[in-house]
């Protein structure tokens, strides 16, 4: 069993002579570009450097957020969070260029590492599963973005919309409009929502630190917030529908981040993906947290209500199916994440979603309706298999996204 020290990987150590995640741009964005990129997160960064590689550098981010990274980083630190699920193989960036991978950025910074640390970097080396500091990974995204110009091509500024034409597609943003041959949506996720009526907190927003907290949810970020609020001496209750927690090295199974895996995936009927994406992308939790957890609930200092719907949830108190009342000072709702397809954005005809999907051409992950509009994300799920939302995910993603963009500049058709 994975030893729970791995968790806590320490944060904010400073790395000299590297560049800090950039700033955004605060200047208007330029009015015509190559290549608009909406989000700066992962995606967005691997997908710049992606294009810097094939030589598109008139390109613009465009981020509603203030630095590169920032929402992603945000949303872990308020978790507590100190080390990725993702393993040493899966990471932003460009494969294929020879470009310095997130493992060779472990051992160059040896020094920095604990012990621990320098274990796993080991155990990647040797083709295991490894576990990656947060702190390694952000470095990492900022020697990305400088190596790559990714800082000074990021605008600061809201798209409101994205207006696909005959030959360029116009974005509507609060800075004022940017027209670009190509547009390439890295919208990220937003988490899921609770039905109407229950009032409570959501996972990524600021937890009370003290009284009893109760949280709701089956999984990665409910054990961070549990872990921390046991960390601090509070009491903690856990409440899911599950009849029992699930416990796995990563949240996707591994064949689906293999080319075979992924092939398979593309060639099975609509409905089998629907299938397969149910029952791969449920709630899971790192195997690290199952020894801290499970002493916590052996003691009383953790109650777990298992295999229970929740009716309703104010002013503290989560009301459950079977008429219990569970009180807290807090109760904070874990309810997974639903991708950013582009509606809102798009014209509900491009997105064009069936059963909550976009309509995509799997080979160039262009919608088919306006193929000058690219995706790269958990929108792209059902045409690349559940890994999609990951960070390798989007590597994959990255490269055919990039592959068809270079070629549709090469044929200078349309320049805006």
């Amino acid at each position: 069993m994975p030893s729970p020290e791995l968790l806590d990987s320490p944060r904010r150590r400073p790395w000299p002579g590297l560049t800090p995640l950039p700033a955004h741009r605060a200047d208007t964005p330029p009015e015509r570009v190559a290549v608009a990129v909406v989000g700066a997160g992962p995606a967005g960064l691997a997908v710049a450097s992606a294009l810097w590689h094939l030589g598109i550098e008139d390109v613009a981010l465009l981020d509603a957020g203030e630095r590169t990274c920032g929402r992603f980083l945000d949303r872990v630190d308020r978790l507590g969070q100190r080390v990725l699920r993702s393993p040493y193989e899966h990471h932003p960036g460009v494969e294929g260029y020879r470009d310095c991978e997130l493992l060779d950025f472990a051992r160059l910074h040896w020094g920095l590492l604990t012990p621990v640390e320098r274990r796993e970097v080991r155990m990647a080396q040797a083709g295991h599963r490894s576990v990656v500091p947060l702190d390694v990974f952000e470095a990492f995204c900022g020697h990305v973005a400088d190596a790559h110009a990714v800082g000074e091509r990021t605008w600061r500024a809201t798209v409101r919309s994205v207006v696909p034409r005959a030959e360029d597609v116009v974005l509507r943003t609060d800075t004022g409009d940017v027209r670009a041959r190509y547009v390439v949506l890295c919208l990220g996720e937003e988490r899921g929502t609770a039905p109407d009526g229950w009032h409570a907190g959501y996972w990524d927003e600021p937890v009370p630190d003290d009284g009893p907290l109760v949280v709701v949810g089956a999984g990665l970020s409910a054990a961070h917030l549990l872990a921390d609020a046991l960390a601090a001496g509070r009491e903690a209750h856990w409440v899911m529908r599950a009849n029992q927690e699930r416990y796995q090295c990563a949240d996707v199974n591994a064949a689906f981040f293999r080319p075979e895996g992924r092939a398979r995936f593309q060639d099975t009927p609509w409905e089998r993906r629907l299938d397969l994406m149910s029952r791969h992308r449920r709630a899971s939790v790192m195997f690290e947290f199952r020894p801290l957890l499970e002493a916590a609930e052996a003691d009383g200092r953790l109650t777990v209500h298992r295999g229970v719907e929740v009716e309703s949830v104010a002013d503290g108190r989560v009301r459950l199916a079977d008429g219990r009342v569970v009180a807290g000072g807090h109760v904070a709702l874990c309810l997974g994440t639903r991708p950013s397809i582009g509606a809102g954005l798009l014209p509900d005809a491009v997105v064009n979603a069936v059963d909550g999907w976009p309509d995509l051409d799997p080979r160039t992950l262009s919608y088919t309706h306006a193929p000058r509009v690219l995706a790269v994300g958990a929108a792209t799920a059902m045409a690349l298999g559940p890994a999609a939302r990951n960070i390798d995910g989007h590597r994959v993603a990255t490269a055919r996204v990039a592959g068809a963009v270079a070629a549709g500049l090469r044929a200078k058709v349309g320049a805006p």
